[in-house]
């Protein structure tokens, strides 16, 4: 390869660091595609969708089909609404007023009139209420019918019966569907009409039983009072009963004042006792405790011939004539104090004794009173049962006589908590089939429908989607993305193409195969170009130069990418030999429409040995050669692992830039694993909604056991309409109106396409 013509490695553009790292270089995080793009989740689902758009415009069109063929041929059905107020039942009534008066109904006694008005009695009662006009049949089910023939008639009838509750009122509606809209609505009225008359008659009978059983017991009643009340009355008169109050007999009441009597005793006794032992313990403090008037003034006197004393001595001395008088005086008034002193602590305890009697004597009295109670109240139990008796037989009189008053009342008062709202009027309009809802049903129905099957068939789709799933796989590069091209548009682009190397494979019927030269300013050229551009970059010390290309599975493009790719190599300038290695099914001979009598397989069995003239040009092309597989041998696993093949691409690398291998798919046969450990790096073909990850994994695996590098991947076929490849459809057109523009023309020049490609 030449100096000029070959890309600077990038070992030369900046030292490697150890772990093949350029640290001048800035280092790249590999974000996943939800971390950059917001939505792409949204258009992930949008993709899918259109990807099965088919699907479900079939599964919508037919559903919708169906529907609406069964409502045009469904018959009208009409419905006849009347609505009531059920008021919560109310206790017996007493006067007019009570008519007006209305309670809180309960949910569960709306939900018991509704199950009333469904019964299998109000159902027969309408029925016969609409044979009483003679018709034998309505829309809502067959009257008139014999007793035999009773339940399945409720039965049929019951069937075009619905009620409904309105949320957070009283109100029932009634509804009754049926083919004749009069029939409908006598029907609905009917049976309203039934469930008023039923509610009363329920009562009104309810009513009319009570009264003859409270009249049979009120004469019962009065008889027990009467004797209750003599017998307690009796009682009293023999025992000497007598009640000073409510609760309370005589007895009791003196108990009473008695115990009263005694705790103001015990608490005088207490008072008493606690002043004389305060006395007795200390006589000097007699006179504060009991009060003594007079002691406390001879004290005080004490205390006055103290001071004159000290006075006198402390002026003339203890032996002075005044001193001696003051001194006989304050012993005549000590002695004095002392017998005062006792005769106030005598007295003390002569009232203490006196409260200890008197508490004695009435504990005493209390005890008696305590005794005479409990026989009293021995008398006072049988007088209580008596007078129980008497007082519950006087309630149960008097409850049953008021009882039975109301129920007179009542009985007289025609009332009823069922109040006719709306009645029900023939509907002018059948509420089923509503063709127009039907049919938007079935619209949106059919769309959901197709929608979980496209999202079924997608999850149970096992094969490669996109280059982040070949990334997070098998943690390899994806070099390029080839966009899918249908051979109709290949064949119109070939027309496009200008006059030159392209106007020899216009005709061809392997456009695809030679689409750089057939389509140059196509995006499926340029993906080309990208991996090449890649492949040359994926080595840091140079590039590879002998390059395997193979896949999981056959089928997958290997051949139209090593051709390609070798086309794009050659229009850079570098001499590029595209060996056909597979040698059973080969395929670049056909391609090229060239002769495949000699080739690979000749050399390697030893019919004649390497010659360059065996070489073919390709395209006209100075640069790119071709060397066939030649005849298909019986055992071609063996001819790729002899010495012979490992010889011939030891003589290529020597004579040419870039050697290329178009290699059998990996997965069938074993020739591209052998191939795989005598080139410079494999590149593995992964076609779009084809190659399943379980083969894509089991490739790779069996290219790294056979010691084999794999370059990165190419992701053949794609969609160009998914997300995240619209950037070909954006580079096809700028491509195009470059060439026009700026050279004026369809496509350039081989000194312009040279600046272009290099």
């Amino acid at each position: 390869m030449s100096e000029e013509n070959q890309l600077a490695p990038l070992g030369q553009l900046a030292p490697m660091s150890r772990d093949g790292r350029n640290p001048r270089a800035p280092v790249v995080r590999n974000l996943e595609m939800n971390e950059i793009d917001a939505f792409g989740q949204l258009r992930s689902v949008w993709d899918l969708i259109i990807k099965n758009q088919w699907l479900i415009l079939a599964v919508t069109v037919v559903l919708t089909a169906l529907v609406a063929f069964y409502s045009f041929k469904m018959q009208p059905v009409y419905q006849a609404i009347a609505r009531i107020d059920v008021e919560a039942e109310l206790p017996l009534l007493q006067s007019l007023n009570d008519l007006f008066k209305t309670g809180e109904a309960d949910e569960s006694f709306l939900a018991t009139q509704v199950a009333i008005m469904q019964s299998d009695e109000l159902a027969w009662d309408t029925l016969q209420r609409l044979g009483q006009g003679g018709s034998e049949k309505s829309g809502v089910g067959v009257v008139g019918t014999p007793t035999t023939m009773k339940m399945p008639a409720i039965r049929a009838f019951q069937g075009h019966v619905h009620m409904d509750r309105v949320k957070d009122t009283r109100m029932i509606l009634v509804r009754i569907e049926g083919t004749d809209p009069k029939q409908a609505a006598a029907a609905a009225n009917a049976l309203v009409d039934c469930y008023v008359e039923y509610n009363f008659r329920t009562k009104y009978d309810a009513t009319r039983q009570a009264t003859g059983w409270m009249e049979q017991r009120l004469d019962e009643l009065k008889v027990k009072v009467e004797k209750s009340e003599q017998a307690m009355v009796d009682y009293e008169r023999q025992n000497n009963i007598v009640s000073v109050g409510e609760r309370q007999t005589v007895a009791e009441a003196r108990l009473e004042d008695m115990n009263r009597n005694l705790s103001t005793a015990q608490a005088d006794r207490l008072s008493k006792e606690s002043i004389y032992r305060m006395a007795a313990e200390n006589e000097t403090e007699v006179g504060f405790v009991q009060g003594n008037s007079l002691l406390n003034n001879l004290e005080a006197k004490e205390i006055e011939f103290k001071e004159a004393y000290s006075e006198v001595v402390s002026h003339y001395g203890p032996t002075y004539p005044k001193a001696l008088a003051i001194k006989d005086q304050m012993k005549d008034l000590e002695s004095l104090i002392t017998r005062q002193r006792k005769r106030a602590v005598e007295n003390i305890h002569a009232e203490y004794l006196a409260a200890v009697q008197r508490e004695k004597v009435l504990a005493e009295a209390v005890d008696k009173q305590k005794s005479e109670v409990d026989r009293v109240n021995q008398l006072l139990i049988q007088h209580n049962l008596l007078k129980r008796e008497f007082s519950t037989n006087s309630q149960l009189y008097d409850s049953l006589l008021q009882r039975l008053k109301d129920a007179n009342v009542s009985a007289g008062l025609r009332a009823t908590n069922i109040h006719i709202v709306d009645r029900a009027t023939p509907p002018s309009s059948p509420i089923r089939p509503d063709k127009f809802r039907n049919i938007m049903f079935a619209v949106a129905a059919g769309l959901a429908l197709g929608i979980a099957l496209a999202f079924t068939r997608e999850a149970l789709d096992n094969s490669i989607k996109n280059a982040q799933e070949i990334e997070k796989l098998t943690d390899l590069p994806t070099l390029a993305i080839i966009p899918l091209v249908q051979q109709p548009v290949l064949g119109r682009s070939g027309q496009l193409a200008a006059k030159g190397l392209s106007e020899l494979y216009q005709s061809h019927r392997y456009v695809l195969e030679l689409a750089v030269i057939t389509m140059p300013s196509a995006a499926i050229s340029e993906a080309y170009r990208a991996l090449r551009t890649s492949l040359l970059l994926s080595a840091a010390e140079r590039p590879p130069q002998v390059i395997l290309i193979t896949s999981a599975q056959p089928g997958e493009g290997k051949t139209a990418t090593a051709l390609n790719l070798a086309i794009t190599l050659a229009l850079k300038g570098s001499r590029v030999v595209i060996l056909d290695t597979d040698l059973r099914r080969p395929g670049l001979a056909k391609a090229l429409n060239a002769p495949n009598s000699k080739g690979i397989s000749g050399i390697l069995t030893g019919a004649y040995e390497y010659d360059p003239k065996l070489l073919l040009n390709v395209a006209h092309m100075e640069n790119l050669f071709l060397l066939p597989s030649g005849p298909s041998p019986p055992n071609p696993a063996e001819l790729l692992c002899s010495m012979q093949m490992e010889d011939l691409i030891k003589r290529l690398r020597q004579s040419f830039d870039y050697v290329v291998l178009d290699s059998p798919p990996l997965l069938p046969i074993t020739d591209a694993t052998i191939l795989s450990g005598i080139v410079d790096g494999v590149v593995m073909v992964v076609e779009c909604d084809k190659t399943t990850r379980a083969a894509l994994s089991r490739a790779c695996g069996v290219i790294d056991h056979a010691g084999g590098k794999i370059l990165g991947t190419v992701l053949n076929k794609v969609d160009i309409r998914r997300d995240g490849y619209y950037g070909y459809r954006y580079y096809h057109g700028y491509y195009t109106y470059t060439h026009k523009s700026y050279y004026g023309k369809s496509e350039p020049s081989s000194s312009e396409k040279s600046e272009i490609d290099g």
